[in-house]
């Protein structure tokens, strides 16, 4: 009777485990303000022009001496396995110095890192006042100038964001970042 019982309890378990290893992220319910930035190739990129597709997001910039360097070839390496796994997403990466992060200043750091540009934007044509509302609005994360140095203090993760522009999840971009969970993520949302 007892191992009966526990055979059950086991099942259930591992029936709710799986079912919960492909739902739908919903970490986070931020809707993303509107936005009508301008890219690395000096189009327009709007949140309308994202309306229906899966996309991930960062924040950086190009004079970053820390943690800019790190996130980028983690979002490069994002993008290799994304594609070697035939799941399609959009990358969107906002400047937080949009004074010095011209459009070609975009391309060219981003270019270093490997950066395939069919469906990686780089956005900045905003002035910090505005990034800076746009950030703490969408994802709840404040930026700030270091008043020591000439760098800007911002969030390391990579955010989710769904077809309806809502970040659904959020997952450290620094280290140990769960490459494999970013894409599954990805694909349940596509499934969705």
């Amino acid at each position: 009777m007892k191992k009966a019982v526990l055979t059950i309890i086991i099942s259930v378990i591992m029936i709710v485990t799986s079912a919960c290893g492909n739902s739908k992220p919903n970490q986070l319910n931020l809707p993303v303000s509107e936005f009508e930035f301008t890219n690395q190739d000096e189009q327009t990129v709007s949140l309308e022009d994202l309306k229906g597709k899966v996309w991930i997001t960062d924040l950086i910039f190009t004079y970053c001496e820390t943690v800019c360097p790190t996130m980028t070839m983690n979002m490069a390496e994002l993008q290799k396995q994304l594609k070697a796994a035939e799941v399609d997403a959009e990358i969107i990466s906002f400047s937080v110095d949009p004074e010095r992060d011209t459009p070609a200043a975009l391309k060219s750091y981003l270019g270093k890192f490997g950066a395939d540009f069919t469906n990686w934007n780089a956005l900045t044509g905003y002035s910090y006042e505005e990034i800076k509302s746009f950030v703490l609005q969408s994802f709840k994360v404040p930026i700030a100038k270091d008043g020591a140095s000439d760098q800007i203090i911002h969030g390391t993760y990579f955010y989710l964001v769904d077809q309806n522009g809502t970040v659904v999840a959020k997952y450290d971009g620094m280290e140990d970042t769960p490459f494999e969970k970013i894409i599954n993520d990805v694909k349940a949302l596509q499934k969705s």
